[in-house]
């Protein structure tokens, strides 16, 4: 039997209960889980900045999601809305500071996420 995961995080990259979301999808890849995406809402859409700066000796969470992206093929969705709120997106001027390993998503795509899941987790 096939197990589904998805995954919701609202924290910053700078948050220790983001890097705790990262090991939670590094587990279930080991253990066989099948993840149908991730979904980074409020704080947790800034993991997808391309301005961000965290010194060279802390943990580069980005980083690190942008390669599970490229390994796994799983899917980074960002909320349109929380990373325009944050200045990450401005509609007006067609600009995006985002990695293009996200995903601007809205609120359907979570729906989709959470529906292809066994489970869901909100961290």
């Amino acid at each position: 039997m096939t197990k589904s995961l998805a995954l919701i995080v609202t924290s910053s990259p700078t948050a220790n209960i983001t890097h705790t979301a990262y090991k939670l999808i590094e587990q279930a890849i080991n253990n066989n889980i099948t993840i149908s995406g991730v979904f980074f809402y409020q704080d947790g859409v800034l993991n997808a900045s391309k301005f961000l700066s965290v010194p060279s000796d802390e943990l580069q969470l980005t980083a690190l999601w942008k390669a599970l992206h490229q390994e796994h093929s799983i899917p980074l969705h960002l909320c349109a809305t929380a990373a325009e709120k944050r200045g990450l997106i401005n509609p007006a001027e067609e600009t995006q500071l985002l990695h293009h390993e996200f995903t601007l998503s809205g609120l359907g795509e979570l729906v989709m996420l959470t529906s292809q899941a066994d489970r869901l987790v909100q961290l």
